[in-house]
């Protein structure tokens, strides 16, 4: 029997490219990778027009799109993970002296369902004290998931996106994924230090990205998610061994990240990220991402739930 092909869409990661390259494969799957350079917008894409049957997808806009009926369903598996202490930046310019001071000013997103924005808000309540409520979020795009309703303090800017030139004009104080420079700062002083302090302390391991199927794909070929998490398993293990093979990490970000967290960086399945899995769950209800709490177990394909990566 000829294996099932799946058209998917995965950025081209360590942990991805033994999927592309052919090194690991299946009897029962063929993968037809189709390119997407900047992998964000596979999921406008996905979440819009379905248009693969396996697709990364960030995870926030997994959550939005599944509480407003998109028929996908997500698998532990989880392509892209980061700390965001750093993310939220702001100008020297506007006065801002701690995370509090954010509290009645004007703070820029690309998109407030944005999976960052969600993790460093939740930093800002939960770690600073500060209230979401009475932060203007200017979101300079649109959500991918066009049935979303923002709340009140979230407003569309109608100018050009480009929060870079935003901060640097004034028209907002801070900004979520905006490149640091001499007039840009952190909001949270060294924010490597806080984050490897935080997850000391709770063992919170943010998600990023995650990988989501389209329903009817699932129904029609059961076991497909367990085959799905074994390929992108055997894939991640083989990432691992060169990394292993090639001796100590070139790239800072990923060597202070293994400091953190140990040598699994790309840590699968849903009893190793549980308490990362309920603090987002919790931060999305909390910032009115999905309009009411869900159990980690309601968002992941069933016959995943008890698989270990």
């Amino acid at each position: 029997m000829a294996p099932l092909t799946l058209k998917t869409a995965t950025g081209n990661y360590g942990h991805t490219m033994p999927l592309k390259d052919g090194s690991v494969t299946s009897e029962a799957i063929a993968f037809e990778h189709v390119d997407v350079p900047v992998i964000i917008n596979a999921f406008r894409r996905m979440i819009r027009g379905l248009e693969f049957d396996v697709s990364e997808m960030a995870f926030s806009t997994y959550l939005c799109a599944r509480a407003y009926g998109v028929p996908i369903t997500a698998i532990p598996i989880f392509l892209v993970r980061a700390f965001h202490h750093g993310s939220l930046v702001y100008s020297k310019k506007s006065g801002i002296t701690s995370p509090k001071d954010l509290e009645g000013r004007r703070v820029g997103v690309r998109g407030y369902t944005v999976t960052t924005g969600v993790w460093a808000r939740g930093i800002l309540a939960s770690q600073y004290d500060v209230d979401l409520t009475k932060v203007t979020w200017v979101v300079a795009g649109d959500e991918h998931v066009e049935a979303y309703k923002a709340p009140s303090y979230v407003v569309s800017d109608p100018g050009d996106g480009d929060l870079a030139r935003m901060l640097d004009a004034g028209e907002i104080d801070a900004a979520v994924a905006v490149s640091k420079s001499p007039d840009v700062q952190s909001i949270v002083p060294d924010p490597a230090e806080a984050a490897a302090k935080r997850f000391g302390e709770d063992g919170v391991y943010p998600i990023n990205h995650t990988l989501v199927v389209k329903n009817e794909v699932l129904a029609a070929n059961p076991g497909l998610g367990e085959e799905l998490f074994g390929l992108f398993k055997a894939a991640k293990a083989k990432y691992m061994e060169h990394l292993a093979a090639d001796g100590p990490d070139d790239d800072d970000v990923q060597a202070r990240t293994r400091s953190i967290v140990g040598d699994d960086l790309l840590p699968y399945g849903i009893e190793a990220n549980r308490k990362t899995l309920e603090t987002f769950l919790g931060y999305t209800v909390d910032q009115q991402i999905i309009p009411r709490k869900v159990d980690v177990e309601e968002v992941f394909e069933p016959s995943t739930l008890k698989l270990k990566g």
